[in-house]
């Protein structure tokens, strides 16, 4: 989170704007909260380029929850009368996408149309090469993938691949941190908790066409129809969550929008890649044109020139605890990747990345 948006929300705590309330203390139905979400919305719209015919939805659950609304929300009515015949399709390229493709067997049959399992989630399979099926409910990408730290520099054109079908795209670890090309999307969701808020809060973002297409066990307070309908509050939205994204968003906008973030997330991914690249002791294995600009991975080598996967290896700890001591955290790769992890999300300073990157430098020159 910004610091800014953290000291303005601490001063708000008691009483915001004078209402002699907190945030989390006012009706979500009031006039004072139902300002708050109209303004967060609008900012949201305007950040992102969001265009009239997309729904913003503010909902609760994360990723993993959206994981199985989007599924419902998406496979029926036709599901209902013919669920053998309900297909989604899945482009695998980490732990996320693995992740939706399970839920989503849940609701329909799911065919993997691509994946990188075999070399270890390490490059994007080529859409060209994708095995889609015929009229497949949704496709489903995850944009950005924040174990493997695998990222799609431009979205997959379906139409181009002859299919017709909407693409779903989890964006929920870099959204806000490049343009979205609203033209390939049919519906688009993230987690706040990366980029934008806190955890907590979801947003959808869905194309009005598709607002009707949800199968009959929907939760209704799930159901992209009546959240719409309702402007989000068909079920009591999670209030602190939207304040706190506002204020993101207000941020966002105040250092120049998405076209900002961009720049500064280029800025610091190709510091740290660079020093990354340069240096004897460390490894990403990523090919350079799907590296993720928000998720770095990289391993320390031992002395035989191989990748230390152990976390528990003495010179894997030293670096932690080096990093520890200099107020560089949660560097620890995902337990089931191994390695090391560098998350470098929009409110994170390139001096965050320059401090990292002379660390790196520092530990190294201690192993020669």
């Amino acid at each position: 989170m910004p610091e800014a948006v953290l000291t303005e929300a601490a001063r708000d705590m008691l009483d915001w704007n004078g209402s002699g309330m907190g945030v989390m203390e006012m009706s979500h139905r009031g006039k004072e909260f139902t300002s708050i979400l109209e303004k967060a919305e609008r900012d949201l719209r305007d950040l992102l380029a969001v265009p009239g015919e997309f729904h913003i939805l503010f909902m609760q659950g994360g990723g993993l929850g959206e994981n199985a609304v989007v599924p419902m929300n998406l496979c029926g009515p036709l599901a209902e009368a013919k669920s053998g015949e309900v297909h989604t399709d899945f482009v695998i390229t980490g732990g996320w996408s693995q992740k939706s493709a399970k839920e989503a067997r849940k609701y329909s049959q799911v065919n993997v149309a691509a994946s990188n399992e075999a070399n270890q989630h390490r490059q994007l399979p080529d859409p060209a090469t994708w095995q889609l099926t015929d009229n497949p409910r949704y496709v489903h990408i995850c944009s950005n993938e924040t174990v493997f730290g695998v990222e799609f520099q431009t979205l997959p054109d379906l139409k181009a691949l002859g299919c017709e079908a909407p693409l779903v795209v989890d964006c929920s670890s870099h959204i806000a941190s490049r343009p979205v090309e609203w033209d390939k999307v049919g519906v688009a969701f993230a987690g706040a908790q990366k980029n934008l808020g806190p955890a907590g809060l979801t947003l959808a973002f869905v194309r009005d066409d598709l607002l009707d297409q949800a199968m009959g066990i929907c939760p209704s307070a799930f159901n992209y129809k009546n959240v719409a309908a309702n402007q989000s509050m068909y079920n009591t939205p999670p209030t602190f969550g939207i304040y706190m994204a506002g204020l993101v968003f207000q941020w966002l906008k105040d250092q120049g929008g998405v076209a900002a973030m961009e720049a500064s997330a280029i800025a610091k991914s190709t510091l740290l890649y660079g020093a990354i690249d340069a240096s004897g002791l460390y490894e990403n294995k990523v090919e350079a044109n799907c590296r993720s600009r928000m998720n770095v991975p990289f391993f320390l080598k031992g002395d035989d020139g191989q990748p230390l996967l152990d976390a528990e290896h003495p010179r894997n700890a030293a670096f932690l605890a080096g990093a520890k001591a200099r107020g560089l955290l949660n560097i620890k790769g995902h337990k089931s990747a191994g390695g090391m992890r560098a998350s470098i999300y929009n409110a994170m300073p390139l001096e965050g990345v320059q401090a990292l990157v002379a660390y790196l430098q520092e530990f190294e020159r201690t192993q020669a």
